[in-house]
């Protein structure tokens, strides 16, 4: 029998399955690499075969075959097939000699890179506040605290990733918060930063490790308490695909865009019709947001729920009374299309609301959080300006940032999941992230035309602090994603690549 074989980093070669022969001497060996999000190329040897011709089927397990022929002991490459859905699948090939009358049957278990999107109502998972998810009391300095993903909150034990709102609170001095799978080393990478006084979410989408753990590391000089409360995760048998959008306004209370004019009142609550909107259709599940709160008269919180439904005790977001901040949001969509967002402060404050993309059953794209090249898969680090270039992004400027496998294998990616992080921040601004039109061929030979200037916002921050935001950054046609520094000031950036959604 073959080998089950583990899910593989697209280019790296799934362990070969078992060799069997028969009277003939022929046997079968058969090895695959996983290509895309939901494709696999396999190789099949037929080791000492006799030297004529050989009729190979291959069964994928999804109800199509693939048919060849090829000579006894030669060796059969890249037959490539990509399945309709993410998904374990069992692959059978048969190889048979008509000359001798012989037949050898193989099967190889296959698992996609891939994986769809299930909504789940913000639930919290974790608060070392109260002593959920983790023993009562701060997660002490440079320490990591375990929290069970897997069979928690319905979770299943099968979830590739999860989807995750992290709050760092209760901060006495400087640090950041890193966000990995159990069973890998901690990253260089970080998810959020804060400094002492702040309370600091930021959303993760993180791999589960095999144990069904992750962890959370506090890399600050001081304890601080953490918060985590999942909105989503990602399994093989799930049916929600994701499709990204160039990013667009919904809600602007200052403008009285999508939502009455003028702030949110204090535990006042609004609507948000998200279905039927720039192209998002009615069977679609969850929405990707970008949401801002901006002129909070006080410290509070924001919270983002499906329509129908009490609001959750969980946070979207924190901000303190004056506060200009952001954050990235995947919620279920309500059974009527909307999305409802409370203001949980006792004092008015302004929202804005950017769709960035959705989820739905007729969606292809899969997230995967395998990496090329990187045995060790996400998350890792695209570019740090501090380090590798030297050059901050100036005032007003934008840096198309390459992605390098934007198109893997010929085929588009949907969208990137990416923490950006802007640092040595000398005055107050915002950034945006949005799809170039240009090949970096163009920008080398001087042919790139300037790209329009994004009227949306993907996060802000103020003189002397750090700020990190998740975005689902969707590329241009040539895989180049900008990043514009919407100030006055020049500003460094950090990158890190933590997956991507792949239609195929």
């Amino acid at each position: 029998m073959a080998q089950a074989a583990e899910p593989a980093v697209p280019g790296v070669s799934v362990p070969p399955a078992e060799v069997a022969a028969d009277a003939s001497n022929l046997e079968l060996l058969m090895s695959g690499d996983i290509t895309t999000a939901r494709g696999i190329s396999l190789t099949v040897n037929l080791y000492n075969g006799a030297p004529v011709a050989h009729e190979v089927t291959i069964a994928w397990g999804d109800g199509t075959t693939d048919t060849a022929t090829t000579t006894g002991g030669d060796i059969l490459r890249n037959k490539k097939h990509t399945y309709p859905r993410p998904g374990d699948y069992t692959i059978t090939v048969t190889a048979t000699d008509s000359v001798n009358n012989v037949k050898v049957v193989k099967q190889l278990p296959f698992s996609t890179a891939g994986s769809f999107f299930v909504p789940h109502a913000p639930t919290r998972l974790l608060d070392t506040r109260a002593g959920v998810g983790a023993k009562q009391g701060k997660v002490g300095a440079y320490t990591p605290v375990r929290l069970k993903i897997a069979g928690n909150a319905k979770v299943p034990a099968g979830a590739a990733a999860v989807v995750l709102n992290v709050t760092a609170t209760n901060t006495t001095a400087g640090g950041h918060v890193s966000v990995y799978p159990s069973d890998r080393t901690r990253p260089e990478s970080s998810n959020l930063n804060y400094t002492a006084g702040q309370t600091v979410p930021n959303q993760v989408i993180v791999p589960v490790g095999k144990d069904g753990y992750i962890e959370l590391y506090n890399g600050g000089w001081n304890s601080v308490d953490l918060i985590a409360d999942v909105t989503g995760y990602f399994d093989r048998t799930a049916s929600n695909g994701y499709t990204a959008l160039n990013p667009v306004r919904f809600v602007d209370t200052r403008e009285g865009l999508g939502a009455a004019r003028g702030q949110v009142a204090g535990q006042g609550t609004f609507g948000v019709q998200i279905t039927g909107r720039s192209g998002i259709p009615a069977g679609a599940t969850a929405v990707a947001l970008n949401v801002t709160v901006t002129n909070p008269k006080q410290a509070g919180h924001l919270t983002v729920f499906p329509s129908g439904q009490a609001a959750p005790s969980t946070s979207s977001l924190n901000f303190t009374a004056g506060q200009t901040v952001a954050n990235s949001v995947i919620v279920p969509v309500g059974t009527d299309g909307k999305i409802d967002v409370r203001n949980g402060a006792w004092a008015g404050t302004d929202v804005i609301v950017d769709v960035v993309g959705y989820y739905s059953p007729d969606s292809k794209a899969a997230f995967t959080s395998a990496t090329p090249g990187i045995p060790t898969g996400a998350p890792w680090r695209i570019i740090d300006s501090r380090r590798w270039t030297g050059w901050p992004c100036l005032a007003g400027g934008y840096l198309p940032l390459n992605m390098g496998h934007g198109n893997r294998n010929g085929l588009p990616i949907e969208a990137y999941a990416l923490n950006v992080t802007v640092t040595s921040t000398t005055g107050a601004g915002h950034l945006s992230v949005a799809p170039d039109p240009n090949s970096m061929d163009a920008y080398r030979n001087g042919h790139a035309v300037t790209p329009p200037r994004p009227t949306s916002s993907t996060l802000n921050w103020t003189a002397g602090k750090d700020a990190s935001n998740l975005v689902q950054a969707k590329p241009g046609p040539h895989g180049v994603v900008d990043l514009w520094n919407q100030s006055s000031r020049e500003v460094h950036y950090v990158v890190d690549w933590f997956g991507e959604y792949d239609a195929y």
